[in-house]
């Protein structure tokens, strides 16, 4: 069995026309798709073999770039031949190896493509720059080599590995303008939905951390609307609906945590090394085991189900109706009872109260938010300030869950470093002191304390 990974070259610049093909450089968007390529590689295991290069510029800054950690100078090798545009030369070329029993080769289009549609009876279409095949060979000697006789393991463009690649055309909400919201809200709702489609893969593949960070907004900020609509309406099927979204969004919850705790890591630990290292073996592993879980569940038919009869429903002309019950002054209506909700709330929460207090203000804060995107052009201007404090009571509930999560830690391993490990918690414990002093300053969201 052989293994075959085709890369092609990241995106290159075409602006100094006095260069040759050869000598062509990668452009902005080229360098920054090497980091994300690289992580992508190293999970589908392409560098655990033999590495051939073209000996362009742009392929060799490609390879170079997107390493993740040194490759030992036996393993790497540049060639010229592999600078061509025609797939014959690399079918030959691949006959003539030896017993590699895998090979990766950085090269260029239409040469890697054509050559994936000559090894594969269904091949892809398309090969975008930064973008790599990854084929099986039921073969024992590359020079067995023949039309068809390769299995797609997998294809992976910057648009499945790395979130900002693939939000770059996207819209992360529709556009609504609050004055017709029989027009409005059904186009928010869908338009969250078809994000949520659209984000699954990357979830899924788990390759970006913002992918699942996305989709958990996506989600929520569906729920916070049908929830709006359920409770102007009283429609007992939407709350039916709204129950479902709750619990996709909190299956999402312990795995956002762990990625959260593990970017802040190397601020928390400081120079040591050594407990960085211990608290990082570890919560990788947990967020791979919370990964594991939470595909198992977007694969299911249970939840594909689930999220089939969503789209059904607010597209039925029964929500539709619903929708066209609601006015303009009713969103605001509902935006204005909510924030006498969390003025209340705010009001009675002190130094002493619990957690739970400053989490329940937390979400009435995101459902008011994504309450006013409905009506933009009325809250203009206090979006602004909704999104600050999202941030700041976001910030409280991270240093808590942090917390919580060391402590599990501790009680898994006690004997590891309990000194450090006492003097980062310290350090959560102050931090969360400080954002509970800042909250509790704020008061209420006329922006005068309570």
């Amino acid at each position: 069995m052989k293994h075959l990974f085709l890369v092609r070259h990241a995106k290159s610049s075409w602006a100094d026309e006095s260069l040759c093909d050869h000598e062509r450089p990668l452009n902005a968007r080229g360098e920054s798709q090497l980091a994300p390529l690289g992580k992508a590689l190293k999970a589908a295991g392409a560098l655990q073999g033999e590495i051939y290069c073209s000996n362009a510029t742009r392929a060799l800054a490609t390879l170079e770039g997107a390493m993740p950690e040194p490759v030992m100078p036996e393993h790497w090798h540049t060639q010229s031949e592999l600078y061509t545009f025609d797939y014959r030369r690399l079918i030959a070329w691949l006959k003539e190896r030896e017993e590699d029993a895998q090979v990766m080769l950085v090269g260029h289009n239409p040469a890697l493509l054509e050559l994936a549609q000559w090894l594969l009876k269904q091949p892809p279409e398309q090969l975008p720059t930064a973008s790599f095949i990854h084929i099986r060979l039921p073969i024992k000697h590359w020079h067995q080599l023949d039309r068809g006789k390769g299995k797609l393991v997998a294809l992976m463009t910057p648009q499945d590995y790395s979130y900002a690649h693939f939000e770059r055309k996207l819209k992360k909400k529709a556009r609504t303008e609050g004055d017709d919201p029989a027009r409005d809200i059904p186009k928010a709702l869908h338009h969250q939905h078809d994000r949520l489609w659209q984000l699954e893969r990357g979830v899924i593949l788990g390759l970006d951390d913002e992918f699942l960070h996305q989709y958990r907004i996506a989600i929520r900020r569906s729920r916070a609307i049908a929830e709006s609509v359920q409770e102007v309406t009283g429609d007992k099927t939407l709350a039916k609906a709204v129950k479902t979204l709750k619990r996709h969004a909190r299956a999402t919850g312990p795995l956002r945590d762990l990625h959260v705790f593990l970017q802040d890591l190397p601020e928390l630990c400081g120079d040591n090394s050594e407990i960085r290292a211990a608290l990082q073996i570890w919560f990788e592993q947990e967020a791979a085991n919370r990964h594991k879980k939470l595909v198992k569940r977007l694969q299911s038919k249970r939840y594909h189900d689930s999220m089939e009869h969503w789209l059904n429903l607010i597209e039925s002309r029964k929500f539709q109706k619903l929708a066209e019950t609601l006015r303009a002054k009713d969103i605001r209506k509902a935006v204005e009872s909510r924030i006498k909700g969390f003025n209340k709330l705010t009001a009675e929460l002190m130094h002493t109260s619990p957690d739970e207090d400053i989490h329940r203000l937390r979400k009435q804060l995101k459902r008011i938010r994504y309450l006013m995107e409905l009506d933009s052009k009325t809250w203009k201007s206090e979006l602004k300030t909704m999104k600050a404090r999202q941030k700041l009571y976001g910030r409280f509930q991270d240093l808590h869950v942090q917390i919580e999560l060391l402590d599990q830690f501790h009680k898994a391993a006690p004997e590891v470093l309990p000194a450090a490990l006492d003097g980062i918690l310290e350090t959560l414990e102050e931090r969360k002191v400080d954002a509970r002093k800042q909250i509790l300053t704020l008061g209420g969201l006329d922006g005068a304390p309570l």
